[in-house]
């Protein structure tokens, strides 16, 4: 017999946040580079569940390098001792979150899903947030709490109703050929792209009322997937926040549809770009283009939300539950 004899394996989809800076993405770094991911955190705070066999994460949604998450998700297999009953999902939740090694990760809520259930395919919604910040001529004109937190730019405002009416055209079903790189090894470049805002934001709570010359806007991105692996140019910022230098400026070994699609719908506001050549880029199916092979820098990218259809319908998954006293001491680690 071997040692996993008698023990019952428990599914949990698993709800969590971080703010990318600090990571090499969200998928774990395997071996002994230097780089790391947030699934290394998580993993290693597993370890600590004891459980029989290892506790790998499945990772929903992949993020790049300094790429934030509101609320990421994935799902992982907890093995007991015979004898010793599955964690609740409230125990796993705030033990994974007691062994956490990096203050800028953290546990939001736990389900317990069927063992078949996989959390990047049975996704049916995926959200990205991209934030914008107009009216920052120079980098310490953006308040240290804002920092790799959003896309600065020098221009004093942005035509947002030229950006809402390019965006128009990235909604629907179509082949974003033109947002992936050349050579990408995915079979279809096929999305459909149900939702594509550009909203002002109500403003920062960290920015002081003597500095209203800066503006702040949200892009919003929804689809149930989106391509990954591509390859471009970044239009940089100084300093992980500042203002951007227009233009082709070092290559990305990993980068995301929504980035590229950003910064096509700012090319629009500062008016490079006309919103009906968004429509032009898009039929090219070219991804060495002029305009969309600029990516928008990482750290004003944040994936909002993972919708799993009606899983945990009334408990808003990914929305941390109100307080409410533990009922299930938590298990003894050493044990």
């Amino acid at each position: 017999m071997g040692p996993a004899a008698g023990s019952v394996r428990a599914r949990y989809l698993v709800y969590f946040q971080y703010l990318g800076t600090e990571f090499n993405g969200v998928a774990a770094i395997r071996g002994s580079q230097r780089a790391i991911g947030v699934q290394n955190y998580l993993e290693e705070a597993a370890k600590r569940l004891n459980s029989v066999v290892p506790v790998k994460f499945t990772i929903s949604s992949r993020t790049d390098a300094g790429v934030h998450a509101l609320s990421n998700a994935a799902h992982l297999d907890v093995q007991r001792r015979s004898g010793q009953p599955p964690f609740s999902p409230e125990v796993l939740a705030e033990a994974l979150n007691a062994h956490l090694r990096h203050p800028a990760i953290r546990v939001l809520q736990a389900f317990r899903v069927p063992i078949d259930f996989h959390a990047r395919h049975a996704a049916t919604s995926r959200t990205y947030l991209y934030r914008l910040a107009t009216g920052c001529h120079r980098p310490d004109q953006l308040s240290v709490f804002e920092r790799n937190r959003c896309w600065a730019l020098r221009a004093g405002c942005l035509d947002v109703e030229a950006m809402q009416e390019a965006a128009q055209h990235l909604l629907g079903t179509h082949d974003f050929s033109a947002f992936q790189s050349a050579g990408s090894p995915v079979t279809s470049s096929v999305r459909t792209l149900r939702r594509a805002s550009v909203s002002p934001d109500l403003g920062s709570p960290f920015v002081l009322p003597q500095e209203n010359r800066l503006q702040f806007w949200n892009l919003e991105f929804e689809s149930q997937s989106f391509l990954y692996r591509q390859v471009g140019f970044a239009w940089a910022s100084r300093d992980g926040g500042g203002p951007e230098e227009l233009g082709h400026y070092g290559s990305l070994g990993l980068g995301l549809q929504v980035r590229r699609m950003t910064a096509v719908l700012v090319a629009v506001g500062l008016g490079a770009l006309m919103p009906a050549q968004v429509k032009v880029i898009l039929e090219s199916r070219d991804p060495l283009g002029r305009h969309q092979t600029r990516v928008a820098p990482a750290h004003g990218l944040f994936l909002k939300s993972v919708q799993y259809g009606s899983l945990g319908k009334g408990r808003q998954p990914g929305k941390v539950p109100a307080c409410t006293p533990m009922t299930e001491p938590l298990p003894r680690w050493g044990a």
